[in-house]
């Protein structure tokens, strides 16, 4: 069944790619459970069928890079680009689109976080295996507040304009 607004997200661990050392995360790799994550904060979030993919580079995480300061000026706490993809993959991908210190890269590397969310997609007749579907949302204390979930390929309503005009 796929998560809807009210729903309380689901825990799973998610992987980040720490580019610097700090107290508690060493560099490379750290896994993160959703849960300890979300509580007490507000997270903007959207989702991707994969890195270094052409929508999803030219359009989708550039946006959320460009507005971060305007969304996280409305009240969030962090944004999260979401894939089905490992920590590696989503680091280099973050480096290379800008992404630090304004959007985390976070990777669901075995799709379980998306699974439970109920918002995979099947692209194993691609090549592509299991990913996500586009989508974004915004979260409070880990309750989904606003979901907005694409139709097959298309890229209408999950981009950083739209989830910032719904704050």
């Amino acid at each position: 069944m796929t998560i809807k607004v009210g729903d309380h997200v689901p825990d799973a661990t998610l992987a980040e790619f720490i580019e610097t050392a700090t107290e508690g995360c060493s560099v490379g790799p750290n896994s993160f459970k959703v849960a300890d994550l979300v509580k007490g904060k507000t997270i903007a979030l959207f989702a991707v069928p994969g890195a270094f993919t052409p929508t999803c580079s030219n359009q989708h995480l550039p946006g959320y890079v460009k507005l971060a300061d305007e969304i996280k000026a409305k009240g969030v706490d962090e944004i999260w680009c979401v894939a089905v993809n490992d920590a590696f993959v989503m680091g280099a991908w973050g480096r290379d689109q800008g992404a630090q210190g304004k959007v985390r890269m976070m990777a669901d590397g075995s799709a379980e976080w998306t699974r439970q969310l109920g918002l995979e997609l099947d692209l194993t007749a691609r090549g592509l295996g299991v990913r996500s579907r586009r989508y974004s949302a915004l979260l409070k204390d880990g309750v989904v507040k606003q979901l907005n979930l694409e139709n097959g390929g298309e890229f209408k309503v999950s981009d950083a304009a739209t989830l910032l005009s719904q704050l």
